[in-house]
């Protein structure tokens, strides 16, 4: 039971847009136990629609496209499905009269160009689209069954879970089953070399790798002759997969590493406060994304300057002049400056040369320092020097500064020599 996935727009031929759409379409359909075997992107053209629409009309059994039943000139989709069916267009005017009513909840008129999104090939089923203007509509087409939906990724994914699941679920094999564990700290090589073997232990096991600066992904996906051997046979090679990387793991498909820290804070019923320099408050961004942030962290101190350093946690002028602001020395002091501010069980603190400018030959840029500090505990400082640009150099220091909190929590040590 072969699916298959078609973009339609010039913008992502062109790469003005990045195919979001093609990535969620492809994994909603591997978890309702369809074999993804092709994805394709086409621009704006009726010709090489129709080509590709027909081809996969012949090589799959559920085709999902995305794109192109907007009310411009561009917009070619429905016109396309329609010739390369060999069937004419029927305007259905019940579905204009729904596009009008949109338009004027909004107190605007209709533009008669919109009455182009209630054209449909003869003998499609039109799909609603609540939360958008244009319907998307399916169709048998040679071996397939065809779904179009706008490229919108918000109307494309509500049109897939209300009106396509209900049709597809009952004609997936359901012989499959795959579980996602996320991990931090290793390389995709690393994470790879750690599992060499696995897939032999287990019939049927293939292992994926996604990588998602700066997380590593490895999907555990098994295919058996029944769902529940296949669920069972997942879940036992997973557990393998997690022994082998060890503490690297922190969580599964839905969990985010922020949250995951968080979580580990409050189940422990321990307290953060973060002092950021370099990072401009990215670390407390992660944190408060995450709903309840509330419960455990405290304090977010963005102390760019050196002043701010010195008046909002008291770290010494002495110091800063005797040590600089990248420094082991300034952020112990700031680690503790904000335990005392704040209170908190934990302190962690980050300071470094995010570049591109302002890197020396003894701090050149991607020098970072981070100290962690506990109540009634001695401050542990970490040096890292990252490559890349700013951006990643900035993210990875929030993840690494994230890692030490969870360290803390969980009691472990502060090795961070593969991060």
């Amino acid at each position: 039971m072969t699916a298959a996935v078609l973009s339609i727009g010039t913008e992502l031929t062109r790469g003005e847009l990045v195919n979001t759409n093609a990535a969620w379409l492809a994994e909603e359909l591997t978890k309702l136990g369809f074999e993804v075997v092709e994805h394709a992107t086409v621009e704006d053209d009726a010709d090489r629609i129709v080509t590709l629409v027909r081809r996969f009309a012949e090589a799959h059994r559920v085709v999902i496209v995305t794109g192109g039943l907007g009310p411009t000139s561009d917009d070619l989709t429905t016109a396309a499905a329609a010739k390369a069916a060999g069937v004419a267009l029927r305007r259905d005017q019940a579905v204009v009269e729904d596009i009008r009513r949109k338009f004027e909840a909004f107190g605007r008129v209709m533009p008669e160009s919109n009455a182009k999104q209630a054209d449909f090939p003869e003998g499609a089923s039109v799909l609603p689209n609540p939360v958008g203007t244009a319907p998307g509509f399916s169709m048998m087409l040679g071996n397939a069954r065809f779904f179009f939906t706008p490229g919108v990724p918000r109307e494309m994914e509500h049109i897939f879970a209300e009106s396509i699941v209900p049709v597809i679920a009952p004609l997936a094999e359901r012989r499959t089953h795959q579980v996602h564990i996320k991990t931090f700290g290793m390389t995709e090589s690393g994470v790879a070399q750690k599992l060499q073997g696995v897939e032999e232990e287990f019939p049927g096991l293939r292992l994926g790798y996604r990588a998602h600066f700066p997380e590593i992904e490895v999907k555990v996906h098994v295919r058996a002759d029944s769902a529940a051997e296949a669920e069972q046979r997942a879940h036992a090679a997973a557990e393998r997969v997690r022994a082998a990387l060890g503490d690297a793991v922190f969580g599964g498909e839905a969990d985010s590493f922020a949250e995951v820290v968080g979580n580990t804070l409050r189940d422990r019923g321990k307290t953060l406060a973060v002092a950021e320099s370099c990072t401009g408050g990215q670390v407390g961004e992660m944190l408060t994304r995450v709903p309840g942030a509330s419960d455990y962290l405290l304090l977010d101190a963005v102390v760019y300057a050196n002043s701010a350093k010195e008046a909002v946690l008291a770290v010494s002028p002495e110091l800063l002049r005797a040590h600089g602001a990248v420094s082991a020395e300034t952020a112990a002091a700031m680690a503790e400056g904000a335990l005392r501010v704040a209170g908190a069980d934990i302190a962690v603190s980050i300071t470094g040369v995010a570049g591109p400018g302002g890197g020396t030959d003894e701090k050149p840029v991607g020098t970072v320092w981070f100290g962690l500090a506990r109540k009634g505990e001695p401050t542990v400082t970490r040096h890292r020097k990252l490559p890349w640009g700013r951006d990643r150099i900035q993210t990875l220091s929030s993840y690494i500064a994230l890692e030490l909190v969870r360290r803390a929590a969980l009691g472990r040590d502060f090795d961070l020599a593969e991060r």
